[in-house]
């Protein structure tokens, strides 16, 4: 039990041929006051045991007849000799505990039946960090006006000082303040990278229609909303084959590495069942 890691869940099981007794005074951490009989030398050698590996006998917590506390018969006598152990800190999972009458595991024995109910902690997703938009430097208005901020920051030296750490940290800066930062939300629709101002603009205005018409329930409003809803599947149909044609273009040339790459990640986590 010691070379157990306490963070692991345990249960023990088994015929520890003592008797621990009935009534805890004294002993309340490892035990409750259901047990059978008069504790004997072998019993406390249990309770000594569940105290100095911090569990707990699950037998003697639930107010039982006698019947269903007894797991020894023979002879005549009846007793209580096997036990299920487990953790103290898990005790709380812990919703029944009973001898089944009638069934047989060994001769003389019964058999111990607890019910546990696991709970399975969910894992908190770690807070995503806002990026700098590097990516914006593939534009050159963008990449122009970072190349003059980061001039400007550095006090006009053409050639980078010595000390890296400072110049890395002015490199951040700059870039943060020009290129911006994401929101560090996780983004919900991978495959709307197509998206142009033009979608955008028939979208706005399919739902301005929509609202229109939901006031006022004419036939020229429905007819307008209508028709603004067919320009939104062209204007959609138009942007994703631009989009697609200027993609397979790149994909011949070394910058579109990466947009083959995310190609193949977004085919495998479409053929994920979640």
């Amino acid at each position: 039990m010691e070379s157990i890691p306490t963070g692991e869940r345990v249960v023990i099981g088994a015929d520890f041929n003592g008797h621990v007794g009935e009534g805890n005074t004294g002993d309340e951490e490892v035990m409750g006051k259901f047990g059978v009989k008069e504790r004997n030398l072998e019993g406390q050698m249990v309770v000594d045991f569940a105290k100095k590996v911090d569990m707990a006998v699950d037998n003697t917590y639930f107010q039982k007849r006698e019947e269903h506390r007894v797991t020894y018969k023979s002879g005549g006598r009846s007793t209580q000799v096997d036990y299920i152990l487990c953790r103290r800190g898990n005790l709380k999972e812990i919703s029944d505990c009973k001898v089944v009458v009638g069934e047989s595991v060994a001769r003389q024995h019964r058999m111990v039946v607890c019910r546990m109910t696991l709970m399975v902690c969910k894992k908190k997703r770690s807070d995503i960090k806002k990026k700098t938009k590097w990516c914006k430097l593939k534009k050159k208005e963008c990449c122009e006006e970072f190349r003059q901020k980061l001039r400007q920051a550095l006090g006009g030296q053409v050639v980078l000082p010595d000390d890296w750490e400072t110049t890395a940290e002015v490199i951040r800066e700059t870039g943060r303040k020009v290129l911006g930062v994401s929101s560090g939300r996780r983004k919900e629709d991978k495959e709307t990278w197509w998206w142009n101002e033009e979608v955008q603009d028939s979208i706005q205005r399919k739902r301005l229609a929509k609202k229109k018409w939901d006031m006022d329930r004419t036939e020229e409003n429905r007819q307008e909303y209508k028709e603004l809803q067919r320009r939104v599947k062209r204007e959609v149909s138009k942007a994703k084959q631009k989009a697609y044609d200027e993609l397979y273009t790149r994909l011949d040339t070394r910058e579109g590495e990466k947009d083959l790459y995310r190609l193949a990640r977004q085919r495998d986590r479409d053929g994920k069942d979640v």
